[in-house]
């Protein structure tokens, strides 16, 4: 490879990869290019050299894509939260196609090449759309900032207006920051100074309740902050503190206390209601999330009969959509204030035909499968890890007649589909804009177990 660190070179890009960089060949070399779109001419220098591939840092673009748009964010080139804003938009929709086939044929599941992958379900207006907001809080000579880490660093972006967050979410931050500051609050630093390190706001799209976590790596006495937030903000339900005191990047402690307010907020997707405990997940696009799960409840062609499994069910959302249209649902997750949110949910719903326990899916569902129970239809949504290898082992010992993968990652959801494709046909994967202006993608896969394999008994 005849290329070094700093060097420039002309490149000409032929597609995006998976994280939205463009790519070319420079002499047979594979060059990655942040921010540069197919079909453009560009000028970029090298950052980084490895063994099989380089990376360089766009220049100047010499030939223009007919689809290169201007970013509406301010601070887009800096914050690493999106990847796809310089692309109109219908194009991001198209390209979150690509990144399905491109992890597809990076893991050859059997059979990929006729796998029918519909065309991205998008956004009307895809603005605005994140109801959680999760920033990092640092302190600079005295004035406390809130915002993203730049792409690949611990470099705060600070963040007073971001495009896809929902807008009073950014303005509780925009508030938080503030009495932080006025009231003198230790932030948190890496190096020597405990305090404030993060702070999540959630809003509930259906009712308009906000629901905040404080993450501290000590305790604090946040009296005065909450006073002042929730006086200025009525829709305020929830103030909790979370204690993280750990050097990780993981974002959360173990344990979460309400400090004010309600223990839950109320949400709505398709035609129920549910409550949200501070660390429960539930996807943070609420308007997609409607069309997400009516594609799970389609995908899967409920008969009545089905007793369905639902791993890693959260607060049970998805599998509440089927509740009342088969004859049970089971599910798990590792947050016990989530599984506990799903008990409520159902009770709330009238539902008699749900079970729910806390713990790994791929400890409980083997448990549960050597008692005697068998699942005539299952539903997964992991998190971007995918798949825990236990979990496929037992879907692969004890495979119900249908299936409904929903994935947040297309790489994993290749990796996964190359062994589940053993027992299992893909009948289609139905890609759905999740995240605008990102490189990230939300998918549901309908699968259906080979007629050739033998009934499990």
């Amino acid at each position: 490879m005849n290329l070094s660190v700093k060097q420039k070179i002309p490149l000409k890009i032929k597609r995006l990869g998976i994280n939205g960089e463009g790519i070319g060949f420079y002499k047979k070399t594979l060059i990655f290019v942040p921010g540069a779109l197919q079909g453009e001419d560009v000028f970029c220098q090298i950052t980084s050299v490895k063994k099989n591939f380089a990376e360089a840092k766009l220049l100047k673009i010499n030939k223009k894509s007919k689809f290169r748009v201007k970013p509406a964010c301010s601070v887009y080139d800096l914050c690493g939260g999106c990847q796809l804003m310089h692309l109109r938009y219908d194009k991001q929709l198209v390209y979150k196609e690509d990144i399905i086939r491109q992890a597809l044929k990076k893991f050859k599941p059997k059979g990929y090449e006729h796998y029918e992958i519909r065309p991205t379900i998008g956004m009307t207006d895809p603005k605005h759309y994140r109801a959680k907001l999760q920033f990092q809080v640092r302190s600079f000579s005295g004035s406390v900032m809130s915002g993203l880490y730049a792409a690949g660093s611990h470099r705060l972006i600070a963040v007073e207006d971001c495009f896809v967050q929902d807008k009073l979410t950014q303005q509780v931050m925009n508030t938080v920051s503030r009495l932080l500051e006025k009231y003198r609050l230790p932030i948190y630093n890496e190096r020597r100074s405990a305090g404030v390190r993060t702070v999540m706001i959630r809003k509930a799209q259906a009712t308009g309740q906000l629901q905040l976590i404080f993450i501290v790596s000590k305790t604090l006495d946040l009296t005065e902050v909450i006073n002042d937030l929730v006086d200025q903000y009525p829709e305020i339900k929830t103030i909790a503190l979370n204690i993280n005191t750990r050097k990780t990047s993981e974002i959360y402690g173990e344990k979460t206390i309400v400090l004010w307010g309600e223990d839950t907020i109320e949400e709505e997707v398709l035609d129920y209601r549910f409550e949200l405990s501070p660390r429960a997940f539930y996807q943070l696009n609420p308007q997609q999330t409607q069309i997400l799960y009516q594609e799970a409840v389609k995908a899967l062609e409920i008969t009545g009969e089905e007793d369905v499994l639902d791993a890693y069910c959260g607060v049970g959302t998805i599998g509440l959509a089927f509740a009342r249209k088969v004859k049970s649902i089971r599910g798990m997750d590792i947050i016990p204030e989530a599984i506990a949110d799903a008990k409520r949910n159902a009770e709330r719903l009238g539902l008699t035909n749900t079970h729910y326990e806390v713990g790994k899916a791929e400890d409980i569902i083997p448990k549960w499968y050597k008692n005697g129970y068998r699942a005539t239809a299952l539903i997964v949504d992991p998190p971007r890890t995918g798949l825990d290898s236990k979990l496929l082992a037992t879907i692969l010992r004890f495979p119900p007649p249908k299936m409904v993968y929903v994935s947040c990652n297309t790489s994993t959801l290749a990796r996964d589909l190359t062994k589940l494709t053993a027992v299992y046909q893909v009948k289609y994967i139905q890609s759905i804009d999740m995240f605008p202006h990102t490189s990230r993608t939300e998918a549901v896969v309908k699968l259906e177990k080979k007629q050739n394999k033998k009934q499990d008994t």
